[in-house]
């Protein structure tokens, strides 16, 4: 499966984007972790990479404006901070 698949797969995730062909890796990471479930986060995984899912997630969350919900901040630098 490749990331085009896996959001072709789970248009409840990215249900108010017109055209999901142009979506970035940083967006669909986004997504899936506010809003997935661990089935679906671990597939993302397994496509992308933990390492760079990782890379992904540390640059975003250092920036001014953060879009993931402070549990799921809170839980992912923890989860990163164990296993990569």
């Amino acid at each position: 499966m490749n990331l085009n698949t896996f959001v072709q797969d789970r248009p409840h995730l990215f249900w108010y984007i017109g055209d999901l062909n142009r979506v970035s890796e940083d967006f669909i990471l986004e997504q899936v972790l506010n809003f997935g479930d661990f089935e679906d986060v671990k597939l993302l995984f397994k496509i992308i990479g933990i390492k760079k899912a990782s890379v992904i997630f540390n640059r975003q969350i250092k920036k001014k404006r953060c879009n993931y919900r402070p549990e799921i901040k809170h839980y992912f630098k923890l989860y990163f901070k164990e296993y990569v």
